[in-house]
């Protein structure tokens, strides 16, 4: 039998991501030239998807990167002269912060402990910092913040560029990209893909700042795929350098997939099957909830506390041939972090608690 992943990244592939690779290979999509109109009609088609998937206005581009880690630099050199500040509560949104300080930035950092969240009445940002830097879903601790506490301080904060991480939520988050100016994600957790491509999004106000700071000798915007020249090329659907044509073709097939179900539906699915993953957490005698505030908890990667130790956990389920990652970093040996992605349905879900509560 075949394993079904749990696991927070790389995920579960969602069900007709056969389909869609099998068609490629047969249409010969990884031997394309990235200078092509076969390509353009590619990048066209996924970056309308994925518009319409996530509400993405004309005012925002859609850029594709080696990995959402590349994008971290990307934003902190094309956007970032002087401070950044970020809100850290695990350990991605700290290398968030890390990044900044192997570039020389000035970054602000507003920590919580491991586990606890954000509201957006606990921020003040810093006057001189130029991009606030916010973490959707903190992969490591299973914390999000809600979409209407980042467009709250957007509203307090105007003249500061908003960025968000939504690296394991997206497509779930619903955000206002009349007041994000920057968002990214990957593809091998909700979209259940592979690893391999990144998706950046950015605004004309990015782009704008990105320009000032190309003028100044005493500054670099970097060398590779600069915001300036991605841009420039995404305007005819094309890219600075050869991309990961097969994976760009998959996810525009997979965005339209989603699009089928409707983003509404998926939030909703989402939802309800957190709901049911936290209901058998919390009246459980082998786990509990990691995440005490429950408006903090995340719907996409949930963590749990373990009476046992985890490696047994995750034995047991692998002997179902259901997969669940472990906890991160120090915490690896005494929790267990379970996707929930839209790749694995509510009938899946409960198989793999039935598995749990054994």
């Amino acid at each position: 039998m075949k394993n079904t992943y749990f696991t927070p990244g790389p995920a579960e592939l969602y069900p007709s991501f056969h389909t869609h690779l099998q068609t490629a290979l047969d249409e010969q999509i990884g031997s394309i030239s990235h200078r092509s109109r076969r390509f353009q009609d590619i990048y066209r088609h996924t970056d309308e998807q994925l518009r319409l998937l996530l509400n993405i206005p004309a005012t925002h581009r859609i850029f594709f990167t080696g990995s959402a880690s590349e994008v971290w630099e990307r934003i902190l050199l094309n956007c970032v002269e002087h401070e950044s500040f970020h809100a850290v509560n695990g350990s991605f949104s700290r290398k968030f912060y890390d990044y900044a300080l192997s570039l020389h930035k000035f970054a602000h950092l507003f920590e919580k402990p491991f586990g606890q969240g954000f509201d957006a009445a606990d921020i003040d940002v810093p006057e001189y910092a130029e991009v606030v830097c916010l973490t959707h879903n903190e992969t490591s601790s299973g914390v999000q913040m809600k979409p209407a506490d980042m467009h709250k301080l957007k509203r307090k904060y105007p003249k500061k560029l908003f960025c968000v991480d939504m690296v394991s939520s997206a497509p779930y988050p619903d955000l206002d990209y009349s007041l994000i100016d920057s968002a990214f994600f990957s593809v091998q957790k909700a979209f259940g893909m592979p690893a391999g491509l990144g998706v950046w999004i950015a605004s004309e106000t990015c782009l704008e700042k990105a320009e000032r700071l190309q003028q100044y000798d005493s500054l670099t915007i970097g060398a590779h795929h600069t915001l300036p020249t991605l841009w420039k090329n995404a305007q005819t659907f094309e890219t600075p350098a050869t991309p990961n044509v097969l994976f760009i073709y998959i996810l525009g097939k997979l965005a339209e997939d989603f699009n089928q179900i409707g983003i509404a539906n998926i939030r909703r699915q989402t939802e309800e099957k957190a709901k049911a993953i936290y209901k058998f957490l919390e009246g459980s005698d082998a786990f509990e909830p990691f995440v005490k505030e429950e408006r903090h908890r995340s719907q996409t990667v949930i963590v749990a506390n373990t009476r046992r130790s985890s490696a047994d956990v995750i034995a047991s389920a692998r002997m179902a041939n259901m997969v669940v990652g472990s906890g991160y970093g120090k915490l690896k040996d005494s929790q267990i972090r379970i996707a929930n992605f839209p790749a694995t349905s509510a009938e899946q879900v409960e198989g793999l608690l039935r598995q749990l509560a054994r």
